[in-house]
């Protein structure tokens, strides 16, 4: 991801934390906090600051400093801190507000801050779909956490490091093909990539393409969808392999860029999605369990 941030946008993350100075001639574009919720704020981000003078310019040169020494970890906690939906509960319009003037700074350094079911993440801008937004909120929704941090590890270096994203996305599949099975009681497959376990997941959930139990008119159809999910594992897997991270790199690698990683990324999070709704519809009755 691009470093440092822009000035605007550590003033705008200044301002929406602050409150503004208080002068009570306009109102407050984030939340008004004293010196000491500053404080209070910023400990619970992992960042030691201390009130040294005036409430804004304090955590603006804190912010700065950060933003110096590419604390990325620490800015990443703090912005999203920021625009937390638990601090607008009552106001949602506030929170869409707040939300949409922190994203006009940031978009111009290359990230945006995105909802993921009911969090709000900092991403590299341009890397969500409806399909990835409604994906984090269903796993979000059910606690597959490792689905989400392979997701999360995906959007964040699907620019910078295209082949780890290729690595994450084709994890997160993996991922949701080994808890429904769990979850399920079914035994993991000898073959634990992401081939075997799309074959093991496919019998429980009647997803093979050979399936005799479709309409006559719908049956091709759906039988070629059906491939298509098994040609686009199979992609995924082969490009792990042969393009992503998992197995190191060798001299005089050629690197993949971000539009192919994008392309994997959005194809696993489909696969993903469809194998977790596909589980919902076909046992409503026995609900994920939480861990």
């Amino acid at each position: 991801m691009p470093f440092p941030l822009s000035p605007q946008s550590i003033d705008a993350i200044t301002e929406i934390i602050t409150g503004g100075s208080g002068s009570g001639y306009s109102n407050p574009i984030g939340i008004y906090r004293s010196g000491p919720n500053i404080e209070r704020f910023m400990r619970a981000c992992n960042v030691d600051f201390q009130l040294t003078g005036s409430r804004v310019p304090s955590l603006a040169d804190c912010l700065i400093q950060l933003n110096k020494m590419r604390e990325f970890d620490k800015l990443t906690r703090v912005i999203e801190a920021a625009v937390s939906p638990r601090d607008f509960a009552h106001e949602p319009e506030r929170a869409a507000n707040v939300l949409d003037y922190l994203n006009q700074a940031l978009l111009f350094d290359g990230f945006e801050l995105q909802r993921h079911g009911i969090n709000i993440r900092l991403a590299t801008a341009g890397t969500s779909s409806p399909v990835m937004d409604k994906l984090t909120s269903v796993v979000e929704t059910i606690s597959f956490d490792t689905v989400q941090r392979d997701i999360d590890r995906a959007l964040s270096s699907v620019k910078q490091d295209p082949e780890d994203a290729v690595t994450a996305a084709c994890s997160a599949v993996e991922s949701v093909c080994r808890s429904i099975l769990v979850e399920l009681g079914e035994p993991l497959p000898a073959k634990k990539d992401v081939q075997g376990l799309y074959n093991a997941v496919k019998r429980p959930l009647g997803l093979s393409p050979e399936r005799t139990d479709l309409a006559t008119e719908i049956a091709f159809d759906v039988r070629t969808i059906l491939g298509g999910l098994n040609t686009i594992v199979n992609g995924i897997g082969a490009l792990r392999t042969h393009a992503g991270d998992a197995h190191g790199r060798e001299k005089g690698f050629i690197r993949i860029d971000g539009r192919v990683a994008s392309l994997a990324l959005h194809s696993a999070s489909t696969v993903a999605l469809f194998l977790i709704e596909t589980w919902q519809k076909k046992y409503p009755d026995r609900a994920l369990l939480r861990h």
